[in-house]
């Protein structure tokens, strides 16, 4: 076989097929990498096998098995006597959160030395191609190189996937896995112990207490989706094409007006809102003084105003970085489709609808051919 097609062979075959070594590499991480004289590889491979060992027995066993109970010993005081005065001390016990967190930690630990060991079989494969082969095989410094020329990107990004791991997919698996426990007034951690309840939390949502309160914030959760996707993405587009229109002087300075919203924090913006639409604030104070308002209108304590008045800020937030996206894709599409077409009669709602926001693949086709058709009949 070439070395090719050993690179791809399924690892049975490879056990199968392989020497003692290569086969010996499946319980003796870095056997063939030392066999074949890669000392380094083979010693890392190895040592990542022994310190994945020691811990599994030392550390990840009882993280495990305090994942599956959530403690045992609950925290409380107790009354202990010192020369004869009574006092009341803490009591050591196990702390559920940490129970949990330990434990999903200790199983993205092992996936990593699941992959350790995938690379570990593969390193043994390519080194069986390159014997049957007849190839050289590389020491150290020739896999770096090799490594760093044509997967310098996957090592750049380790460090930052281990952080994406460990601080942005670790704690989300910790809240859905929170949500499988009684984890809840009652149970307040680290003073006291939840424990694993299955789906039991989720019919008290649709079902019990919570019933009342969770249906009105799914409503209001879908309704808030759709109209601040829908509100920033079309009043987005819309400015965009105004900023962009044929024979609008001053441009560039538009367009940074809009942009300043994006350089000043949102969490700055946040409190100039609030400071705006208070109901001693300069809104307020406009619509009363040109007698609009007999009072200041709620609109941060009144729940339904409130409502519309978060949408308006996150159009205020949101617009700008909508038509920034959309200037960019406005300045680079051809124009003499659109000319062509205003030559031919098209006005400009139906234009803009087709050769910008068209419904499916056909549509795109369609239009261009017929936009090329009218041009090459205008030659």
């Amino acid at each position: 076989m070439s070395q090719t097609i050993y690179d791809t062979t399924p690892m049975r075959q490879v056990f199968k097929e392989g020497t003692w070594d290569i086969k010996l590499s499946f319980l003796v991480m870095g056997m063939a990498n030392l066999v074949n004289k890669q000392f380094t590889k083979g010693l890392l491979f190895l040592l990542s096998e022994i310190a994945f060992l020691a811990a599994f027995v030392i550390q990840i066993i009882p993280a495990l098995q305090g994942m599956i109970s959530l403690g045992t010993k609950e925290q409380g005081e107790a009354v202990k006597e010192v020369n004869g005065v009574k006092l009341t001390v803490q009591v050591a016990g196990d702390n559920s959160m940490f129970l949990l967190i330990f434990g999903l930690a200790s199983l993205i630990f092992c996936a990593g030395f699941v992959y350790i060991y995938w690379c570990n079989l593969k390193s043994a494969r390519h080194l069986m191609a390159l014997k049957q082969s007849g190839h050289k095989v590389p020491n150290f410094i020739e896999d770096f190189k090799t490594l760093a020329d044509g997967r310098f990107h996957m090592g750049i990004m380790t460090v930052p996937l281990i952080g994406v791991l460990f601080f942005t997919i670790l704690p989300l698996i910790y809240v859905v896995c929170l949500a499988f426990t009684n984890f809840d007034h009652n149970h307040p951690a680290p003073k006291s112990l939840f424990d694993w309840v299955g789906f039991a939390t989720f019919g008290q949502v649709l079902e019990g207490r919570m019933a009342g309160t969770f249906f009105p914030l799914l409503t209001w959760t879908l309704i808030w989706a759709v109209a601040a996707t829908a509100t920033t993405f079309f009043f987005g587009i819309v400015l965009a094409l105004l900023i962009n229109t044929k024979g609008l002087k001053f441009k560039k300075v538009w367009r940074t007006l809009f942009v300043i919203t994006i350089a000043v924090p949102q969490f700055v913006s946040l409190l100039l809102m609030r400071n705006f639409l208070n109901d001693d604030g300069p809104l307020n104070g406009l619509l009363q003084t040109f007698h609009i308002t007999n009072g200041p209108l709620p609109f941060l304590t009144d729940p339904l105003w409130a409502k519309f008045s978060i949408i308006f800020v996150n159009m205020w937030i949101g617009i700008p970085f909508t038509m920034l996206v959309a200037t960019g894709i406005i300045m680079n599409l051809p124009t003499e489709q659109i000319k062509a077409a205003e030559i031919d009669g098209a006005s400009k709602i139906p234009n803009f609808q087709e050769y910008h926001f068209p419904t499916n693949s056909l549509d795109y086709d369609s239009f261009f051919d017929s936009t090329i058709h009218r041009t090459d009949r205008g030659k």
